[in-house]
């Protein structure tokens, strides 16, 4: 990816980011180039880390800092289909970049825990959504998280592309992502603070890949 003002904020503002210039790069032009040919985001997390791939999943489902307007055509058959009603549609809506978060489904989350296993809450749901191509991003702190490493196991198996952000070690999630994002901390509240920054300049870098004029 080209030289990017905001990669280049981002640093600006955390210095200690900076051995991860390319690694965040990457991860913005995979998902790009997954949303371009089709693909969707899956993103999972516990906890805190959870709260992230909820968040994750709102700045891109909707405009974050630019603006969205809907497709002219598809615009047009919203206000075919129902005149005034269309017409408030057409200019409300905005588009989105499919992403799902994999913390959200509690029906789902506490079946699968019953009755399957709880460590394969995330798994599961990869199983049943996940296809070759599309992004699985995982959060763990520590890079442990047993229910996150199944996942991406599960991703690799079925042809995802996985992203991982972790703490400074990796953990054992490092052995399964093609990009791993090891923030330089290891205390889980340190850890958090530098992931939220990391997580918002790729949202807003895809937007703008996505939504340039």
């Amino acid at each position: 990816m080209k030289e990017n003002s905001i990669l280049q904020n981002l640093l600006n503002r955390y210095s200690n980011l900076f051995p991860l210039k390319e690694e965040i790069a990457n991860a913005v032009e995979i998902i790009v180039n997954s949303y371009r040919n089709g693909g969707k985001v899956l993103v999972c997390g516990n906890g805190g880390s959870g709260s992230d791939a909820d968040h994750i999943v709102g700045e891109l489902m909707k405009s974050f800092e630019g603006e969205r307007p809907l497709d002219p055509g598809f615009q047009e058959r919203i206000k075919e289909i129902s005149g005034e009603r269309g017409e408030m549609l057409a200019s409300k809506l905005q588009q989105g970049l499919p992403a799902v978060s994999l913390t959200v489904h509690n029906a789902l989350i506490t079946a699968i825990a019953n009755d399957i296993n709880a460590d394969v809450i995330f798994a599961q749901q990869v199983t049943g959504l996940g296809n070759a191509g599309d992004i699985l991003i995982g959060i763990s702190t520590s890079g442990n998280s047993k229910n996150v490493i199944d996942a991406f196991i599960v991703a690799k198996a079925k042809g995802l592309i996985t992203i991982g952000l972790t703490g400074e070690t990796g953990g054992k999630m490092k052995d399964f992502c093609d990009v791993l994002i090891n923030v330089p901390e290891k205390r889980t509240a340190y850890v958090q603070e530098l992931h939220l920054p990391v997580y918002h300049a790729i949202c807003m870098m895809i937007e703008n890949e996505m939504f340039k004029k």
